[in-house]
């Protein structure tokens, strides 16, 4: 690489960075203000506004609410969970779940994109040139990324912007983080979209809903079954290696 290429790739460089402490600076001053207007008691407030809305213009509620969840994921604003039980309570279980995925999947992928523009294709190159445990953490990953990548989604103790940032920062192609994404995410959707589609019976109770349901037994079991039948394949080949 030429002098004069060297400077064209640093400028860029710095230019991305400066872009992305922009972005980074918007998403922190956005979450203070996020953080009391997306709560549970502003839905339970505002029930009445938001159901006689949907109830006159379902079809721009739905298109709203997408674009607003899709936001909500791609700037990483605290309300994530609430704005699934929104969907629920808004759309029902089926058709809230939709709603869910979509806006979710949507904002995952813009936020796996500005972080791959930002620093992923950086940091990436960085893992590729390095050696001892950070190259084989990497190594790791490309042997094994379409699991990685839906045991990140199904385990409920990994963050979702976190699942969102990873990959990008390891060079996943855009394609397998999209793939794993919508169809990763559905179970715990299903399970906090059911939620909120109860959020009726909860606020006539004037109670609040369990958003610890996750970790029962009869739904906690079934998401560590899809997480270990992603895990098989790690496993197949850990035992091909070892017979070799």
């Amino acid at each position: 690489m030429n002098t004069t290429s060297k400077q064209n790739h640093k400028g860029g460089s710095k230019k991305k960075l400066i872009g992305f402490i922009a972005v980074l600076t918007c998403i922190i001053l956005l979450g203070s203000q996020f953080k009391d207007i997306l709560s549970f008691d502003s839905l339970a407030q505002y029930r009445g506004d938001l159901i006689a809305f949907r109830d006159a213009n379902f079809l721009l509620t739905f298109t709203l609410f997408i674009a607003a969840y899709a936001l909500i994921v791609a700037f990483s604003l605290p309300g994530a969970t609430i704005a699934t039980l929104t969907g629920g309570f808004l759309f029902g279980t089926a058709i809230g779940a939709i709603t869910n995925v979509t806006g979710a999947s949507i904002g995952a992928m813009v936020l796996f994109a500005a972080a791959r523009w930002g620093l992923g294709d950086y940091l990436a190159s960085k893992m590729d040139a390095s050696s001892g445990p950070i190259q084989k953490i990497k190594n790791g990953i490309d042997e094994n990324q379409w699991s990685a990548l839906f045991l990140i989604r199904l385990m409920p103790v990994v963050p979702f912007f976190v699942a969102n940032l990873l990959p990008a920062l390891f060079g996943v192609p855009f394609y397998r983080f999209a793939i794993s994404t919508v169809l990763g995410i559905i179970p715990g959707a299903l399970v906090y979209t059911s939620v909120g589609a109860g959020l009726g019976e909860v606020f006539a109770a004037g109670e609040t809903p369990n958003l610890g349901i996750i970790f029962e037994p009869h739904i906690l079991f079934p998401i560590l079954g899809l997480s270990l039948l992603a895990l098989l394949p790690i496993i197949i080949k850990r035992f091909r290696k070892v017979e070799l």
